[in-house]
């Protein structure tokens, strides 16, 4: 799981100056009927003060993504006559996301990705203004949005914690290392995805024989020798799991554990959707493009925003439509499918609108594996292995049809 963000500057001009360029490559087909309109709604919440990251993400961490994805759209979209522009628009932590939903609608946007947390998503989904949207949830992983709070509106491009886990918790059980040491932070989300670690260790076979709760007030940067290995000390185990999702003190546990034992979860080996060292499947031509447009290495949240955008524009190229009720129709059928360069295509959940795809694990500077772990199988496909299957749904406002 990659760790949240610090918040980015406000950027207006930057903003008004991409969508222009975009529009530039375009420019005969500004007024085409066949233009389709994706609004790009981010909001990154403030940082708890007493956590210091000392990997600033980009201003365009995201959006880079997206702009993309709109000129991956845009190359194929010209021989079907189809031009698509990105509207983009930030939101401050402390803002008004209604309006800007409100904004995006009143211009035309059929399609709306938000980027921004949980909470923000779930009340955009109930306003009135977005009954004829279709808004897709880029990067908040709270399965309660795929569960009691879903919406028929509502799509999920980023994967839920419990895929995450259940992703993760494949890989440990294949490679028996069932004797979990939980350790969780004291924040909500810390809390969540530990509950997400629980369901995945009751899933497949493997046993929580330990957990603690990391709850120290000192600065963990100054105490960590000798804090962490007094901390650890536990009965045996084989891995220490640990849920720390603002990045607090988890990346102060691999090689301070009491034991010489693997760090995984949030921080040491984490599930993602996306990491610099992947090349399979074609990754690494999507790698050298967003390099050579954004001059830096694709993230995960650039990957997830930049899913997002393509789901549209592969629904587009598909359907050969720009019309956008035809086109959310054709997204949310059986039908609809797509790459995202991690070797298995991604499909949609009908009960809970959550796209099925296969998750990455990665360490710091390398690729381990990705899941499904062979072996994990299920009767319909290996990647609804991962997160809640249809018969465990809490979801009641979508249709239960199959797949």
């Amino acid at each position: 799981m990659a760790k949240p963000r610090l918040p980015r500057p406000h950027r207006t001009g930057p903003l008004i100056a991409l969508t222009i360029a975009l529009l530039a490559t375009v420019p005969a087909m500004a007024h085409d009927s066949g233009e389709i309109r994706i609004g790009f709604l981010s909001q990154t919440p403030e940082p708890p003060p007493s956590v210091a990251n000392p990997d600033e993400p980009a201003v365009d961490d995201g959006l880079a993504g997206a702009a993309l994805a709109i000129t991956d759209n845009n190359t194929t979209g010209k021989f079907l006559k189809q031009s698509f522009l990105l509207d983009a628009v930030e939101v401050a932590p402390d803002g008004d996301a209604a309006a800007a939903l409100r904004k995006l609608a009143g211009r035309g946007d059929r399609f709306v990705i938000v980027d921004a947390p949980g909470a923000t998503v779930e009340a955009l989904s109930k306003l009135p203004e977005a009954r004829n949207l279709l808004l897709l949830n880029a990067t908040a992983p709270d399965d309660s949005l795929r569960g009691a709070a879903c919406a028929p509106n509502l799509l999920h491009v980023a994967p839920s914690r419990a895929m995450l886990a259940d992703a993760l918790g494949q890989y440990l059980v294949k490679k028996r290392w069932s004797r979990w040491f939980l350790v969780t932070g004291h924040r909500p989300e810390d809390a969540l995805f530990a509950d997400a670690v629980r369901r995945a260790a009751k899933r497949f076979g493997a046993q929580i024989v330990t957990e603690k709760t990391w709850t120290a007030e000192s600065d963990v940067n100054r105490t960590a020798e000798a804090e962490i290995p007094v901390f650890t000390q536990a009965k045996s185990y084989d891995v220490l799991v640990v849920a720390d999702e603002v990045g607090e003190f988890g990346d102060y546990l691999p090689y301070r554990t009491a034991d010489p034992r693997p760090v995984t979860g949030t921080q040491g080996l984490v599930p993602t959707v996306w990491h610099r060292t992947h090349e399979q499947w074609g990754a690494a031509q999507l790698q050298s493009r967003f390099k050579a447009s954004a001059k830096r290495t694709m993230t995960a949240r650039d990957h997830n925003d930049w899913t997002a955008v393509r789901v549209v524009g592969e629904a587009a190229a598909r359907a050969r439509t720009a019309d956008p009720d035809r086109l959310i129709a054709f997204i949310q059928s059986p039908d609809f499918s797509m790459s995202a360069f991690r070797g298995a295509p991604l499909s949609l959940r009908t009960w809970d609108g959550q796209l099925r795809q296969p998750v990455l694990l990665a360490a710091d500077r390398s690729l381990v594996s990705v899941s499904p772990q062979e072996g994990f199988l299920h009767p319909r496909t290996e990647l609804d292995s991962l997160g809640y299957d249809q018969p465990e749904t809490l979801c009641k406002t979508r249709g239960k049809t199959t797949p």
